[in-house]
């Protein structure tokens, strides 16, 4: 397996109580964040969503999708909640609300671990590429996120671990990014014959 860690902070002019009101129900991502393709409610938590289970299948930039069951850990509304995740993606990722005057700033940790055995095998070229695609990812979801609410998105970044700047998409990653999908398709054909 390999580990990811990821930060992605979105700002928009929009009350805190309206941005927590579409992150804090994950079964409603499918109708603003376009990468979600589904997500179902597995399990039902208790009033404030603690024990929640849901299943939700993400498409990407590149060419794969992943499933997986995030399980609501913690949540404190509207400020924070924390869930766990398992499937495709193993790991925890915490979501944090803060308002300032009309503003609100949501930060977004998502620290996984793919179990996902071509990415894995993948992983030492991959990994930039990884990361951009989340950003993509993020970045969309920002953007959703404004759109639904009718809100000015100020700030949209997403960023790793390893670097304090934001992920763009850079020539490197691009072309990472192409070795990445030509290494992809030969490994999906090398595995579906064996």
């Amino acid at each position: 397996m390999t580990d990811y860690s990821f930060l992605s902070i979105w700002e928009l002019r929009a009350p805190i109580e309206d941005v927590w009101g579409l992150i804090s129900q994950p079964i409603s991502y499918p109708e603003w964040f376009p990468y979600v393709v589904e997500s179902d409610q597995v399990t039902e938590g208790d009033e404030s969503g603690v024990g929640t289970v849901t299943r939700t299948h993400w498409t990407s930039a590149l060419p794969y999708s992943l499933v997986f069951l995030t399980r609501t850990t913690r949540s404190e509304r509207p400020h924070l909640i924390e869930v766990t995740s398992s499937g495709d993606l193993e790991g925890s990722g915490r979501w944090e609300l803060a308002a300032d005057g009309d503003r609100t700033t949501v930060r977004y940790e998502w620290n996984v671990r793919t179990t996902k055995r071509w990415m894995d095998l993948l992983a030492p070229l991959a990994r930039p590429a990884f990361g951009w695609n989340h950003a993509v990812i993020m970045r969309s979801g920002g953007e959703g996120l404004a759109a639904r609410l009718g809100a000015e998105l100020v700030r949209n970044q997403s960023f790793t671990a390893e670097s304090a700047s934001p992920l763009v998409p850079l020539t490197t990653t691009i072309g990472l990014l192409t070795v990445t999908i030509l290494c992809a398709n030969w490994l999906r054909r090398a595995l579906s014959r064996s």
